[in-house]
C-alpha cells in the first residue's frame, strides 16, 4: 500500500510516498481503507517532534512509526476474530492525538478505540474534518459552564479549532467575538459569529470591554496581552504552552493569586470528544471548515502549507473517496 512516510523528525522536505505491508488486523481490530484524512497542527507536531516533550509521546529517539497521520475516515474492509462492534462496509472515522499510521492506504484499528460510525449525511473529507480541530474545541469547553450571558472571545476563528470553537458556541447560543483575518471575515461571520474583529486592522487586546472568557485557537497571544480586556474572575485559555511554557506553570499562579486565571486545556477523552462532536453534527450545528484538498502524493505540500500557519479551518487528504 501507499503511505506518506518519514524515517526521523524534521520538516516535510523529509516526507515521501512509498510502498509499505498492508497491515493485518488483530482479532479486536478492523482493517479500514482509508479514504480521508487530515493534516493538522498536531500532525506537524508529529512530524516535527517539536515541542521536544511531545518524543515521549509519539516515539523517542525516533518516531514509533514511519507512517504519518492523526485521524482518519473510511470503509471496514475487514474485520478481526472476536470483533462485535463493526462489520464489513461500516463507514467510521477515528482520531488519536499520539500519532496512528493513518496517512495510508491502509490502517488496523482497535475496535474498542477512538472509532465511530460515520454520521448518514457526512462524507468522508467532512468526517476527517471533524476530528482534530473540533477534538480541542470541545476540550477547551469542558472547563467551564457557560451561562446564558457569558461574554466570550476567540482568538483565530479561522484554523482548524477556532472555526468548531465558535460553531459550538453558537450551538449553545452564546453570543461570540471573534477575531479573524481580512480575507475570512464573511467566512466566520457565515459560521454565525456576532462580532467579527479583523485582527490585520485591530488589536481585540486593545478593546473598550471585558470578556469571561477568551479562548486563544491560534496560540499567538498571551495572558499577560489579554489580561487587561479579562473580566475580574475571567479565564484565558489557549492551544499552545506559551512564551517559555507559561501557560504549563501560569495557572497555578494565577489560582493561588485569585481572580483572573489562566487554564491549560490539557487535551483528555478523545471518546467522550467524538461523541460530543457527533451529537452536535446530527443535530445541525456543526461542519467543518475545508479550505484545501490534496492527493495523498502532495502530502508534502499539504505539510508545507499547514506549516505555514496559513490555512483556514482544515486541509484534507483524499485517498480515494
Amino acid at each position: 500500500m501507499k503511505a506518506a512516510v518519514r524515517h526521523q523528525y524534521g520538516s516535510p522536505d523529509l516526507i515521501k510516498i512509498e510502498e509499505m505491508p498492508q497491515p493485518l488486523p488483530k482479532p479486536h481490530e478492523v482493517l479500514i481503507r482509508v479514504l480521508a484524512t487530515t493534516v493538522n497542527r498536531t500532525d506537524c507536531s508529529v512530524l516535527s517532534g517539536e515541542p521536544y516533550i511531545f518524543r515521549f509521546f509519539v516515539g523517542w529517539p525516533r518516531p514509533r512509526t514511519a507512517i504519518l497521520g492523526t485521524d482518519f475516515a473510511g470503509i471496514v474492509e475487514r474485520v478481526g476474530s472476536q470483533v462485535t462492534k463493526f462489520k464489513v462496509g461500516d463507514r467510521v472515522w477515528g482520531f488519536d492525538d499520539n500519532g496512528l499510521p493513518s496517512q495510508a492506504e491502509y490502517l488496523a484499528y482497535g475496535e474498542n478505540k477512538n472509532i465511530l460510525p460515520i454520521a448518514e449525511g457526512v462524507s468522508f473529507h467532512e468526517a476527517a474534518a471533524c476530528a482534530e480541530g473540533a477534538h480541542y474545541a470541545v476540550n477547551f469547553l469542558r472547563y467551564f459552564k457557560l451561562k446564558p450571558d457569558s461574554k466570550v472571545l476567540v482568538n483565530g476563528a479561522t484554523g482548524g479549532i477556532g472555526s468548531a470553537m465558535v460553531q459550538l458556541l453558537k450551538h449553545q447560543g452564546l453570543f461570540v467575538t471573534a477575531t479573524a483575518n481580512t480575507k475570512n471575515l464573511e467566512l466566520i461571520r457565515a459560521l454565525g459569529v456576532d462580532r467579527v474583529i479583523d485582527y490585520e486592522k485591530q488589536d481585540f487586546t486593545k478593546l473598550d470591554e471585558k470578556f469571561d472568557v477568551i479562548f486563544d485557537a491560534v496560540g499567538k497571544s498571551t495572558f499577560y496581552k489579554c489580561k487587561e480586556i479579562l473580566e475580574e474572575n475571567g479565564s484565558y485559555l489557549s492551544s499552545e504552552l506559551g512564551e517559555g511554557i507559561e501557560n504549563l506553570y501560569l495557572p497555578f499562579l494565577t489560582k493561588i493569586k485569585g481572580g483572573k486565571r489562566v487554564i491549560f486545556p490539557f487535551p483528555i477523552d478523545i471518546k467522550g470528544s467524538m461523541n460530543v462532536i457527533q451529537k452536535v453534527v446530527i443535530e445541525g450545528g456543526f461542519r467543518p471548515v475545508i479550505e484545501k484538498v490534496f492527493t495523498l502524493d502532495k502530502a508534502r505540500e499539504a505539510y508545507q502549507y499547514v506549516a505555514s500557519g496559513r490555512k483556514t479551518g482544515n486541509v484534507v487528504l483524499d485517498l480515494g473517496s
